[in-house]
């Protein structure tokens, strides 16, 4: 199945919110661990989401480029050739952009979108995300205003974070932000409602209750998940049930599963996995270079094994770890076996 529409993409929500699980968006940087997002999902029965940040869309660029956009584009060109060939939805998505790169990554992004359209193409991206949460509220709500109507104009969605993911991530870097700023309030959440709720726009938010990027071991990230939910009940106290959000879980390494699972009967619809993924990736990687490690060079008396320093020799094994770690996210959010596209 093509990447989904603009329809399907909402319905996928929907259908999550509705009936209390989440996508793991995993973040790709190469065609490998895009192919590795396709297969995760695919072997759990599972929609997905696939996203890029701004140094993964550079590092799938190459070297020699170094251009996040044009990074961003291929891979994202690459997921809609391939995802016709497996039986769920995907959706395309762009992780956090800070406000000062808004206009050399999401902006041009969303008008090669523009052009898609204008030549009767499917939309490039479903969804990006503006992280403004480095503004005070007033700044990254004006913002994310302006942002929205450029999105519900090209049936984009638009995610934003209120409060701040601490730890740090792909050069974001918020090891020193007060703790009082890692978990949104009931009152942040009504600013969102009262700015963006009127716009007759899906959008998604991304907030916060004590979580950090990063890896940690289990148990040593506490959470607040009742932020989420008092913050959801003042948003439908004032303005009805139906302005409840699609709410966005970052920073889950290290999270317990019974509080992944409660945010998930408070409105989360999304979870990022970056941290899993990569550590899964590369351990199959580090266990083929330590079992071959004296057929991986030439020596004066021998040639090393040609079969064994083949890229394909382990970056096969890369893809599968990878996937596996996926469905198995699939499964902790309870997505498995829950594909719309049946």
């Amino acid at each position: 199945m093509p990447v989904a529409s603009p329809e399907m993409y909402r319905k996928m929500l929907t259908a999550a919110r509705d009936g209390h699980y989440a996508y793991p968006a995993i973040n790709v940087t190469s065609v490998t661990t895009a192919n590795a997002a396709l297969k995760g999902f695919s072997d759990a029965g599972s929609d997905g989401i696939i996203q890029l940040s701004t140094g993964g869309g550079e590092f799938a660029s190459g070297l020699g480029v170094k251009d996040a956009v044009i990074g961003s584009i291929s891979i994202a060109k690459h997921v809609h050739l391939l995802a016709e060939r497996y039986n769920i939805y995907i959706a395309l998505h762009t992780d956090h952009c800070q406000p000062k790169k808004l206009d050399t990554y999401v902006r041009p992004l969303i008008a090669e979108t523009v052009r898609r359209r204008a030549a009767g193409k499917a939309n490039l991206f479903n969804s990006h995300m503006f992280d403004g949460s480095e503004l005070p509220t007033d700044e990254n709500l004006k913002l994310s205003v302006d942002l929205l109507k450029v999105c519900k104009e090209n049936e984009i969605i638009l995610e934003v974070e209120i409060g701040v993911v601490g730890g740090e991530e792909d050069g974001i870097d918020n090891t020193d932000t007060p703790a009082e700023k890692l978990y949104t309030t009931p009152e942040d959440m009504l600013a969102v409602a009262e700015q963006l709720g009127g716009m007759d726009a899906p959008f998604m938010v991304a907030a916060t209750f004590g979580n950090v990027h990063g890896i940690y071991k289990p148990g040593n990230v506490v959470l607040k998940p009742k932020i989420l939910a008092e913050g959801q009940q003042a948003v439908a106290d004032k303005y009805g049930d139906d302005a409840r959000f699609f709410l966005v879980f970052h920073g889950g390494s290290g999270s317990e599963l019974k509080d992944i699972h409660e945010t998930l009967n408070y409105g989360v619809i999304k979870m990022n996995i970056d941290t899993d993924t990569q550590y899964e990736f590369t351990q199959p990687l580090a266990e083929h270079i330590i079992s071959s490690q004296s057929e991986l060079t030439h020596t004066a008396d021998a040639m090393a094994n040609k079969k064994k320093f083949d890229p394909r020799s382990y970056l096969k094994k890369a893809e599968a770890g990878m996937a596996e770690r996926i469905a198995k996210g699939c499964k902790d959010l309870k997505s498995d076996g829950k594909s719309i596209f049946a």
